[in-house]
């Protein structure tokens, strides 16, 4: 069983185009790091990860940030290693306290916006001063969506994508670049 497993892994990622490369994500981590620093270097935010696509981006991301602050995490889904997203799904709510303080909240992508929609909302529920939200990507649907990402380092075609944290099937979360699964013919 495990070898089928490896061998459909290998052929998703056949079926793939990359988008977006090493170099290119770095260039928009600095970028992102210097629109941030700009805004919040002296506001002591609690930095917090969505796990767990986040993870990727929060680890290249944070070291750039030349400012103090906190770092927690929480974990909201709607996925579930699906291609299509259901209810809010949460398993973990952020332990530092957040009240009154300026959040910065940290996701892979902003795709139809339900899920760091929901999250912001929570957050300022919780007491939250302000929350901001960075994304290494933005899929670009051609219509509004329930939150707007106030960092965006990469904006990205509707297609289904995967790498730097984002996964397919619950896989290849761990690529150093984003690509997209070819559309069919």
């Amino acid at each position: 069983m495990m070898n089928r497993d490896i061998e459909a892994a290998w052929a998703l990622f056949d079926r793939s185009d990359l988008l977006f490369g090493q170099h290119e994500i770095e260039a928009a981590m600095d970028r992102l790091s210097g629109e941030i620093g700009s805004r919040l270097a002296d506001a002591f935010p609690v930095v917090l990860c969505v796990m767990g696509g986040a993870v990727v981006f929060a680890g290249q991301l944070l070291p750039r940030l030349g400012f103090p602050l906190e770092l927690d995490y929480l974990h909201a889904t709607r996925y579930r290693d699906a291609t299509q997203g259901s209810g809010i799904e949460w398993r973990a709510l952020p332990c530092k306290e957040i009240t009154g303080r300026t959040v910065l909240l940290l996701d892979d992508i902003l795709d139809e916006g339900h899920t760091l929609a929901a999250a912001k909302e929570r957050l300022l529920e919780m007491g939250a001063g302000k929350v901001e939200i960075a994304v290494l990507a933005e899929k670009d649907l051609g219509h509004r969506k329930p939150v707007q990402a106030d960092y965006v380092g990469l904006t990205l075609p509707n297609r289904y994508v995967f790498g730097m944290g984002m996964d397919a099937y619950g896989l290849w979360r761990n690529l150093p670049g984003i690509y997209a699964l070819k559309e069919e013919a």
